[in-house]
């Protein structure tokens, strides 16, 4: 034990950085931290603003890493694929942390700044949509609110023109056990992904012999994973809501709490949850 205070720089530690790049240089800390702008002196509007702002971070590093998912599927790496599949559900873990802290603040809080908000809602966010749109859950109508960002716009059209990587998922499935003796259905490009039988039964199959498919069925397990925490968040969000404004109507026009439930109706990979009862 000693009273001194410590000094870094005795154990190596550089202290000085006006000839190297510091810590706050690399993430531009100054840039970053000048982005919060409240429009309100309410107290509650600095934590609601960074709550969403770190979200979008977080969705822009799962699209990434989803990205890269679709690469090394193609590349027919699939342990690499599986690595980036499992950060996509940690990511969604943090997502879902972050409302804990939303839920902290009260609706007298909330009212006190969310006329300020104007029209502007979450329902807004593009990267949850290209999120929803990549992993098979499509809707046309859901463009609208980004037609005044032609670049964004374009960027959510390219999506819907491909395959959704649960599309690529079902194609690697049954090229695996068919070969080319049975081919897959055609992807459901610009609407929600809807069940089909043969794509159960393919699954199926993989569920049931389990040593012969581990590969296939340790895919389908990093699927299910994923949306289970990708639906705990829609889950966390509709009771974080209903926690703070009850069932008033969104500020970007939604009809609020119950516009999100319905969302907790979505199945991105149907198949893999409904076999279950059959196993």
């Amino acid at each position: 034990m000693t009273n001194s205070a410590y000094d870094p720089s005795k154990d190596g530690a550089k202290m000085g950085f006006s000839d190297a790049m510091s810590y706050g240089d690399y993430l531009h800390i100054d840039s970053l931290l000048s982005f919060q702008h409240c429009q309100s002196d309410a107290h509650d509007e600095l934590l609601f603003i960074i709550q969403h702002q770190t979200s979008e971070l977080w969705m822009k590093l799962a699209i990434h890493e989803i990205g890269a998912a679709r690469q090394a599927l193609e590349a027919g790496e699939t342990a690499h694929m599986f690595k980036m599949l499992a950060r996509v559900s940690r990511i969604f873990e943090q997502l879902n942390n972050a409302w804990d802290v939303l839920r902290t603040m009260t609706p007298a809080d909330y009212t006190r700044f969310r006329a300020s908000l104007g029209k502007s809602s979450g329902f807004q966010s593009w990267q949850y949509r290209m999120i929803e749109f990549i992993l098979g859950n499509r809707n046309t109508n859901m463009l609208g609110p980004h037609a005044n960002v032609p670049e964004v716009h374009a960027r959510l059209e390219a999506e819907l023109a491909r395959p959704s990587f649960y599309d690529d998922v079902v194609t690697h499935l049954f090229r695996t056990l068919y070969g080319t003796t049975k081919t897959p259905p055609a992807p459901q490009l610009t609407s929600p992904h809807q069940a089909q039988d043969e794509i159960r039964a393919a699954w199926q199959t993989v569920y049931e012999n389990i040593d012969t498919h581990w590969e296939l069925y340790e895919l389908a397990e990093k699927l299910v994973d994923l949306e289970d925490y990708f639906r705990r968040w829609r889950f966390n969000h509709v009771t974080t809501v209903e926690r703070v404004i009850g069932f008033k109507r969104g500020t970007g026009g939604t009809s609020g709490v119950q516009y999100l439930r319905r969302m907790l109706e979505v199945e991105l990979f149907p198949e893999l949850w409904h076999l279950r009862g059959d196993l």
